[in-house]
């Protein structure tokens, strides 16, 4: 099968002719349809988080798949061949940009009817993230506010319509086409941060989702009422300023939850969530979508295609 690899950390994507993976007996062999670049794939490769996600060379990128279920383990139960499934695999194990993945089956959720296999393979990391900071970290509320930085990325584009879908002001980041995209995603405010400081702007702001980091981040303490929250998806917040603004402050690792996974599938059929894809493109022009991942400036997801 053909996949996307790494030799070592800092080094170009390659696609290379690898055996298809064996499956254990609590496992699914998934015949790959589509995979989701994420900003995280760009920090793997990088070394950057090697800390955290150590990897192993060679190492096939990737953890956020669409497909179709080939093989079953031994002792799976409630999954067959020809389901159709979304999953989120380990991102220190990777093995999403290749013809076929080892999945465990506790990671798989049931993909809707409707949805084709390139719009869901947007969904695990970008939206199960958005999840977790939203709701299970930053408890959003009907009535309050919530500042979402750069809300035409991944995260963004999700958390703008799962916090108005829960009742919330929401704020947005953005500029460029991606103003009048976060209001057609349902912002109640965009703020056009290349013309005009938000600081200057805001206040009394429950929860921030900082998907920035470096100034952004600090500016982002002094527009939030005391007690509330920033939730960094980029850097630990200084816990100095977070004390001098009596706000809370996190850095968040989004970890791969089926359970999780589920509820947000659930969310977005239930809320019409749409999942804004940047481009798909195939899995030979991986150095491309690679490319414009690590530029920053994707409005939304960037899928690959295995056909």
């Amino acid at each position: 099968m053909k996949a996307v690899r790494l030799d070592d950390y800092n080094t170009a994507p390659v696609i290379r002719d690898i055996a298809t993976p064996e499956i254990g007996p609590e496992d699914v062999l998934v015949r790959v349809g589509a995979a989701a670049l994420n900003p995280l794939d760009i920090k793997l490769q990088s070394g950057v988080l090697q800390g955290y996600f150590p990897l192993e060379f060679r190492y096939t990128m990737g953890s956020d798949i669409s497909g179709m279920i080939e093989d079953v383990g031994a002792n799976v139960i409630g999954w067959q061949k020809g389901d159709k499934v979304i999953a989120r695999l380990d991102p220190v194990a990777g093995g999403a940009f290749a013809g076929f993945a080892c999945v465990p089956a506790n990671c798989l959720v049931k993909l809707p009817e409707y949805m084709p296999l390139e719009v869901a393979a947007g969904i695990p990391t970008a939206a199960g993230t958005a999840w977790q900071v939203l709701f299970e970290l930053g408890d959003l509320g009907v009535g309050q506010t919530v500042l979402i930085h750069a809300g035409t990325g991944g995260v963004g584009s999700f958390a703008i319509q799962f916090a108005r879908a829960a009742g919330a002001r929401v704020i947005a980041t953005a500029s460029g086409d991606g103003i009048d995209i976060a209001r057609t995603l349902g912002a109640d405010q965009v703020i056009d941060y290349r013309h005009a400081d938000f600081a200057e702007m805001l206040s009394d702001i429950d929860l921030v989702v900082d998907t920035i980091g470096g100034e952004t981040q600090q500016k982002s303490f002094g527009v939030l009422r005391s007690g509330g929250r920033l939730l960094s998806l980029v850097a630990p917040p200084d816990e100095a300023l977070a004390h001098a603004h009596n706000v809370n402050a996190q850095f968040v690792f989004h970890m791969s939850d089926g359970e999780r996974l589920a509820r947000v599938v659930s969310a977005i059929h239930e809320n019409k969530v749409k999942v804004l894809i940047d481009r798909t493109v195939p899995i030979d022009q991986f150095g491309d979508a690679f490319t414009r991942q690590a530029s920053g400036r994707a409005r939304g997801k960037i899928i690959v295609t295995m056909v």
